[in-house]
């Protein structure tokens, strides 16, 4: 299967300033995604989609391609990075003149994860049973337990009411949270549809402590203690 990661890495997150280039444990975050990626036999290109040079060129550094550069309105803070995903094709198709059998999403924001991560997202895939893979870790809230929306009347009450004495989490049904460690999607479904969820998507379980995704300081420190121990146990 003809596999190509992608590495879509803005320059100007707001959440956490210079996010994707900032320091972590002696390597920036981008370049944590791109040896990860590297590790994977079955990537043949690793390419990253950026509308920053500071970004492109810590990318090239640690060895991927970036072959063309994202245009900022696909860079914005409320730009959907599925049509950074269809842009990214869109120029393989153009440049190459085929799409690969599969794309692979690996994002900076996921530090923890492992290349086994990446490999079980992309074996799954080829069972040929969906149209995407994603990664989802057990949730810590449940929707009909303890997790709360406000009503009108300024009174709170659980998300999703559920039938039922429910004294524990345990008791209501499963849900999982959806983690930035890896995506597989099909090319041809990107093109032809306009999010995710508008095809047959199949899931990886990550354990907790390889899910952390990155958006605030509070998360950059919980992710460096982690890395740091890893590191530290090798």
């Amino acid at each position: 299967m003809d596999t190509v990661a992608f590495i879509f890495a803005r320059g100007g997150s707001k959440g956490l300033p210079g996010k994707n280039t900032r320091i972590l444990c002696g390597k920036p975050l981008i370049g944590w995604a791109i040896e990860q990626a590297r590790e994977v036999s079955a990537i043949r290109r690793i390419i990253v989609s950026t509308d920053s040079e500071e970004i492109a060129s810590t990318a090239i550094e640690y060895g991927a391609e970036v072959p063309f550069m994202r245009p900022r309105e696909l860079a914005q803070d409320n730009s959907p990075e599925w049509k950074a995903w269809r842009h990214a094709l869109q120029y393989m198709k153009e440049s190459e003149g085929k799409l690969p059998d599969a794309l692979v999403s690996i994002p900076t924001t996921a530090p923890l994860r492992d290349p086994i991560d990446i490999e079980n997202c992309l074996t799954r895939f080829t069972k040929g049973d969906c149209d995407a893979v994603i990664t989802i870790t057990e949730a810590h809230r449940s929707p009909w337990f303890n997790m709360v929306k406000m009503k009108e009347d300024g009174t709170v009450g659980v998300v999703i009411p559920f039938n039922g004495k429910v004294f524990r989490r345990q008791d209501t049904p499963s849900v999982y949270d959806v983690t930035t460690a890896a995506y597989v999607v099909d090319p041809s479904f990107v093109l032809a549809n306009e999010s995710l969820f508008k095809g047959r998507v199949r899931a990886v379980q990550v354990p907790i402590e390889r899910a952390i995704d990155i958006d605030s300081a509070l998360d950059f420190e919980m992710a460096e203690f982690l890395m740091q121990r890893r590191i530290e146990k090798r």
